[in-house]
Formats: C-alpha cells, structure tokens, sequence
C-alpha cells in the first residue's frame, strides 16, 4: 500500500457473509458481532484520522477517539467497530445521537460516550500486513496498540462457535463473527469471514415516507426497499415503528429534502397517497422474517447508517 495514497483510498474493509447455522472448527475464530459503526483509524506522520466504511471522515464525530489514538505509537491502519452501550449491550439507537454530530464541541460535550473495538490491523509502520494471517495480524495489533480508556481489543473464541453463538444470544447480543483464522485480510466481501446474527435485522434504502396520523407529527411511516440483481430498487414495506420525536423530526427534514414526484422503487402495489424520496438515505432496520412476497414483518427503525451507499444495499440470504 502506498503512502502516498488518499486516506480514503487505504481503508477497504473485509466484509462478511451472511450465514444461517452456527458451526464448531479449530482452524476458525469466533468475535463478539457488535452492533455499531464500522471504522477505519489510519494513524501516520502524528496525524490521526477516523474513516467510515464509505470513506467518510469521522473525525468531527468522534475527537475523543482521535485524541485516544493520537499518543506515541507506531504508524497503523486499524479497522475495528465504533459502539455506545445501553444497560449493559451496544446500542446503535444510542449511537445515532453522536453519528449525527459533525462539530466537534458538541462531539465532546455529547453525554454519548463512545468506545473503539479494534479487530484487525492492515498497516504497521508503513508496511502492508494484509496478506499475513489474522491471528498474526491480531497479535501484532496487541501490540501496537495500547489498549485502554476508550480503546478496546475485541476478544475472540477458537473453534468452539456454537457455545460463542449462543452465549451471545444469551446475553441479548446481535450474533457472533466468524473468521478462518489463517485468512488474509481483502477489501471485499469474503467467505473467510461469516456473520450469524441472533435476530433479523438489514440495511435497507430509504425511498419515501406516509403522512402521519393523530398525534404524531412529521411522518406516519418511511418506506423501505433493496437493489435486485437488475439494479432496480425493489419495495420491502412500510416501517412505522422505532421513531422518538426527535427522529421523526430528522428524518421528515431529511425526506422532504429529497423528495420528488414519482417513486424510486420498480414495483407495482405501492401505499396510495405516499411521498417519494430520492433514495439516499439508508436506515438499520430489525424485523421478525420475511415474508414469501418479499415483504419485511414486524419492522422496526434502529437508526440511519451513513457508512453504507445506499447502491450497495440488496437483500441479505443466508448461505
């Protein structure tokens, strides 16, 4: 990896296959799938800079993670998971109250605090270490990198994934990673890494919105969908459960922004009366199954993802 390369550039995250059944084997690690927002750290030259899956900058977001990376150190590219917790577990619903700041002052005087779980090291001192195996790599990432304040190093199990799956079922967390542990490290998606998640739950676009009713204010629900193989954004229903008053009144600001006169999505039977929106925004959504008509049930809104292109969302099959 060159030096010289956009910070953008350097972080292309390894991502994970979604699978449907636990499994046990040595040759594989079991981490902790935490329910937060993927993050790129790339310290060099005394700067440190903070980069989203997408290749935003985060740094006005989250100082108090630079300032807990900005000590002396080696030069490193780290990816990891950025988290909030709520009684005990992650939350990414409290994590939207500080993924939505972009002034620093008002980062730090956010009453959200927030912790870095590093899982992976890319770079070392200039030196690209992504072809090494990740246990290596996990080794070498200990120590580089001290680990304390908000800085975490994310634990793993070796070969025993089922008891992993279900102790973090157990204790209410979203599922469990798995990863070969001789694997290199790839800037795409890879069956070397799987995900197994403890409920339902996807990225999905955001495409427009229904009028509210009685009390509520802003808008009623926001309608969702994913890309199909043809590239045609295909409608998943309707989500009208998950929103406070504040986030009613964010999104139906954010909608209006973009809304427009037809609808984005390909499918005939859409909500009668409906307002479209370009579809730009893409929210975290937890649902119970989906339907055999492709329809999402018991949706329920968990928050915005502005670490995902909205191009990039399709359907997740377990295989």
């Amino acid at each position: 990896m060159e030096r010289g390369l956009p910070e953008q550039a350097r972080y292309a995250p390894m991502k994970a296959v979604l699978v449907d059944r636990p499994f046990s084997d040595p040759d594989w690690v079991f981490e902790r799938k935490l329910d937060g927002e993927r993050c790129g750290a790339l310290r060099w030259g005394g700067r440190v800079r903070l980069l989203s899956r997408s290749g935003e900058i985060l740094d006005s977001t989250y100082p108090d993670l630079i300032d807990a990376l900005d000590v002396d150190g080696p030069d490193l590219l780290v990816d990891g998971e950025i988290v909030a917790f709520a009684n005990g577990r992650t939350s990414f619903e409290r994590l939207q109250k500080r993924m939505q700041i972009r002034d620093v002052d008002r980062a730090r005087k956010s009453p959200v605090a927030v912790y870095y779980y590093l899982f992976d090291l890319l770079e070392l001192n200039g030196g690209d270490v992504r072809p090494r195996p990740l246990l290596e790599r996990k080794a070498m990432l200990r120590d580089a990198v001290e680990f304390r304040g908000r800085l975490r190093y994310t634990s793993y199990r070796r070969g025993d994934g089922e008891t992993a799956f279900r102790s973090a079922c157990q204790r209410g967390w979203e599922g469990v990673i798995a990863k070969r542990a001789a694997s290199p490290y790839v800037p795409t998606r890879s069956r070397d890494w799987l995900k197994l998640k403890c409920g339902h739950g996807q990225e999905l676009v955001i495409g427009g919105w229904t009028a509210p009713k009685g009390s509520r204010q802003h808008l009623g629900a926001i309608l969702v969908g994913y890309y199909g193989a043809d590239g045609e954004l295909r409608y998943a229903g309707k989500v009208g459960t998950g929103f406070d008053t504040e986030t009613l009144q964010f999104l139906g600001r954010e909608l209006e922004r973009r809304e427009r006169s037809s609808p984005p999505f390909e499918d005939s039977g859409l909500p009668r009366g409906a307002h479209w929106a370009e579809p730009e925004l893409v929210a975290e959504i937890a649902f119970a199954e989906w339907t055999r008509d492709g329809k999402l049930r018991q949706p329920r809104y968990q928050g915005l993802r502005t670490d995902k292109p909205a191009r990039e969302v399709v359907r997740e099959v377990p295989s």
